[in-house]
Parts: C-alpha cells; structure tokens; sequence
C-alpha cells in the first residue's frame, strides 16, 4: 500500500497502515508457486490429476457396473430372503400323511371322479414288463395267504373252491367284471 494512497476500506490516510507495518512478508511468498497452497489443501481445492479421455470412460465405465453388480446382490438378497420366509419349518410328516386321503375326499366332494384310463395288461406273462410281472406275483401270493387263512378253506378246502369257481362264473354270464 502506498502512504499517499490511504486505506481502501475506511478511506483516511494511514489509518491501516499503522496496523501491517510490524508484519514482514517475503518475496518468494507472494508469488505463485507451481505446488498447493497449504490453505487450498487445508480447504480441498488440491488441483486435480488430468486424466485422458480413455481414463475417464473406464472410470465411468467401472463404476457403471459396480453400480450393476451391487443391484444385482440386493436382488439376490431380497429373493434369498423371501424364499426363506416362504419355506415352512416342517417337523414331523406322519401326521400330514395320515390327513392326506381325508384331504383329497374333502377337495372332490366325495363325488368320485372318474379314473385315470390306464394301458390293459398284457395278458400274456411274456409280454409284461418287469415291475407288472412283479406287481402281478406281489398280487397272487397275497390272494394265496388269504385263501389259506380262510376259515371256509380250512374246514372244507375243495367246496370252498368248486363255491368260489360257481361265482365267478355266474358273474362271468351276468356280463359283470369278474
């Protein structure tokens, strides 16, 4: 500041001047240095890295896709969690097998539906695959036992057959399925 000059603030001659004379600034301080001013450190003002065209598109680019990934977790999150809410905690599973038919009379109205059309048996034992083959045998040797358990069959085993076999014909002539 020169003296003849006077303050710029107050506008009266020397009025400041008194104030600054004890303080000394250098030369070399008052000039613009190529590095940062601890002041514009101090306030983030740091002059900052040029970067090419390149770097910045896969900057951009990078944080583009973290930005994908990290919607992608919290989706995953949200579906994970929501399929644990759905799952049940399931202990024992007899009971649920005991209510199963009574389920199923109660869903039809115990109206019968009709049943599935299912593919005749081979009548021919040469013919049927294995599991009917097994299937067909599990059948006869439980008819067998309870043929043998029959009471009429113990006491009197020929009339319990030559009965069954008069039976099975009548319904054979009457048209019924035998």
């Amino acid at each position: 500041m020169a003296q003849g000059l006077g303050c710029r603030i107050c506008l009266q001659p020397a009025c400041c001047a008194s104030k600054f004379k004890s303080i000394r600034v250098e030369q070399n301080l008052l000039c613009r240095s190529q590095a940062p001013s601890h002041v514009s450190s101090l306030l983030g003002l740091e002059e900052k890295t040029v970067l090419s065209k390149k770097e910045k598109m896969k900057l951009r680019k990078e944080r583009w896709l973290q930005k994908i990934e990290s919607v992608k977790m919290a989706k995953q999150k949200q579906k994970a969690e929501a399929k644990r809410k759905a799952t049940p905690v399931v202990g024992d599973m007899q009971p649920l097998m005991e209510a199963l038919p009574e389920l199923s009379f109660l869903t039809t109205g115990g109206r019968g539906r009709k049943p599935l059309k299912r593919y005749a048996e081979p009548a021919d034992f040469c013919l049927m695959k294995q599991a009917q083959k097994h299937q067909l045998l599990d059948q006869e040797v439980a008819r067998f036992h309870e043929v043998i358990s029959d009471p009429q069959y113990r006491a009197n085993p020929l009339l319990a057959i030559s009965e069954h076999l008069s039976k099975r014909l009548r319904q054979g002539d009457e048209g019924e399925p035998l």
